[in-house]
């Protein structure tokens, strides 16, 4: 916390806020949402910043750390590994983060499980703030006027929602339209396997302009038409046939497909 020197201690450090403000005033948070949708990867470590008061030491410090189980939905060994018992303050340093090693796993398509954490006083650090204000001017996004710093939580899901770009539309009677028709996860999976590209590329017309988009209809068409011609069709989950583009073929949601119909 800037202008504070009082007790050795550690407290969580985590703020966010609106992207197009300065970072510097964004509010600091009892809690980080993390969605397996914005990483390419069924396993993460994910990094919860941690910060200290009181003079620096030109000496490595141990600090303790544990999971919450008041505060915990989520299954050691499933949804995460277990946390290191301690983690390092470096010398002359204010700042460390806490590796905490999370995984993809079905269920969370579904629903949202809690990883809490909590920091546990030791030899060389107390805890700095069990009751922590916001700090006037750091409001550019969501804020909690108060919370214990000592815990976190991290609330950890992998759902996947239409994006703020997503060219494609729903006609009458739930016909396909546009350059990509509905919005399905499995159709923007393929997206993704085929050219490379993110959900989070997906977030604005700067990451996604038409011209990309264009190109990447070009190849999912492509590779439908090929899978379809092999009779070994890409189908949505209501067993419709995926569509985009110019395939020929019309798909209305809901209605399965039916070889030979």
């Amino acid at each position: 916390m800037p202008g504070y020197e009082g007790t050795e201690g550690v407290y969580f450090a985590v703020q966010y806020g609106q992207a197009s403000l300065s970072e510097n005033y964004w509010p600091y948070q009892p809690t980080t949402p993390v969605s397996f949708v914005s990483y390419g990867s069924d396993e993460i470590t994910y990094p919860v910043k941690v910060m200290i008061t009181g003079p620096l030491k030109d000496f490595d410090r141990p600090f303790r750390v544990e999971v919450n189980p008041d505060s915990t939905t989520a299954t050691l060994g499933v949804h995460y590994e277990a946390l290191p018992e301690e983690v390092i303050m470096p010398a002359n340093s204010l700042v460390a983060y806490v590796p905490v090693k999370l995984k993809r796993t079905a269920d969370l398509q579904e629903k949202e499980v809690k990883l809490g954490l909590r920091l546990v006083a030791n030899e060389y650090f107390g805890l700095s703030f069990p009751e922590w204000d916001a700090i006037p001017g750091y409001e550019s996004g969501p804020l909690v006027k108060e919370f214990d710093a000592s815990m976190h939580t991290l609330y950890v899901s992998d759902f996947m929602v239409q994006p703020v770009v997503w060219r494609g539309s729903i006609q009458n009677g739930n016909r396909e339209s546009g350059l990509w028709g509905a919005f399905t996860r499995k159709k923007l999976e393929l997206m993704a396997e085929l050219m490379g590209v993110t959900y989070a590329d997906f977030a604005s017309e700067e990451t996604m302009p038409l011209v990309k988009s264009m190109l990447l209809t070009n190849i999912v068409q492509e590779y439908l038409i090929e899978r379809y011609n092999a009779k070994d069709p890409v189908l949505e989950d209501d067993g419709r046939l995926m569509w985009v583009g110019s395939v020929p073929w019309t798909s209305y949601i809901g209605v399965p497909y039916v070889p030979g119909g």
